[in-house]
């Protein structure tokens, strides 16, 4: 059976500018019975390396582990030293992931300039993840690419954002420390269907994060239909309790199934409490356990 983490959506600015502290967070997250928390490479206690022992052990104590490390490098940098920059940084955040007993760290395509072409980017992306691959090798770490909206911190949306441009990325890249991280949420965000997407990716899925998004107005197609692109489809969905959303989880869990999918589930959700991600945590545990059965 899969195992379940959870990301600290709620707390996420706290935990980076620091009046909250990790210790904190993992109190909070200890009843809920986890497998473990995932961590994002923003907490301000992490910026010490020192304390990245005193990070895993906290976790550990309470029976958990940290399994994914979230990171956002901004590969799609113009300036080449920039993107050497980002390259470097994520190389840190690998050996962090490392530190922290994860064995699996985010990579992102960066963000989508308006001056950059698809096949410019493509290029320069693909070039950079590459470059990261020989440290999460000796790191024994897999790098995982979502299908991600925007980074809390960025200006401008993903720029493998669309479904098209994310599969032909995923495409170009075959590395055995290298896999995606499905977000079935970001692919409303992004005006695709995560089912289509799903199917498209489900043999390089090796992460997933588990959140739901409701429709504050409207409806689908008024989303799809929309002028301005990504970032004006934020403004009509709204994360919310996971099983009460738009996703499908029987048909994303039956297509996982399907493919031998064993790892890591995180949620992303919980933006409106603790009993929220309690909710989200049951209704999981629930679903996981009619398509992954214990033996008898």
């Amino acid at each position: 059976m899969p195992k379940l983490a959870a990301f600290p959506k709620a707390y996420i600015r706290p935990l980076c500018e620091g009046s909250m502290t990790l210790r904190q967070w993992v109190a909070l997250a200890a009843p809920l019975k986890l497998d473990g928390l995932e961590y994002y490479s923003g907490f301000a206690e992490l910026a010490d390396p020192s304390r990245w022992a005193e990070a895993r052990r906290t976790v550990e104590a309470e029976g958990m582990v940290i399994p994914m490390l979230c990171c956002s490098p901004d590969f799609s940098q113009p300036d080449p030293e920039l993107r050497r920059r980002e390259v470097e940084k994520e190389k840190t955040w690998i050996r962090l992931a490392a530190a922290l007993g994860a064995g699996f760290c985010r990579v992102l395509s960066g963000q989508k300039r308006p001056e950059l072409t698809k096949a410019q980017g493509l290029d320069i992306v693909v070039a950079n993840i590459e470059a990261c691959l020989p440290e999460a090798e000796k790191c024994g770490v897999t790098l995982i690419l979502e299908n991600h909206y925007k980074d809390d911190f960025w200006d401008f949306p993903e720029f493998a954002q669309k479904m098209d441009v994310f599969c032909e990325l995923v495409n170009r890249i075959h590395h055995p420390r290298f896999g995606v991280n499905y977000d079935p949420s970001n692919a409303f965000l992004a005006g695709d269907d995560p089912l289509e997407l799903l199917r498209r990716v489900k043999r390089r899925v090796v992460t997933m994060h588990a959140s739901d998004r409701f429709l504050s107005e409207g409806t689908l197609e008024d989303l799809r239909r929309e002028e301005g692109g990504a970032q004006g489809y934020a403004k009509r969905l709204r994360h919310g309790e996971i099983g009460k959303g738009l996703n499908d989880y029987d048909a994303i869990f039956g297509e996982l199934r399907g493919v031998g999918f064993d790892s890591w589930i995180s949620i992303e959700d919980g933006v409106d409490g603790m009993e929220q991600l309690a909710a989200s945590v049951r209704f999981l545990r629930a679903k996981m356990a009619k398509y992954w059965p214990r033996p008898a």
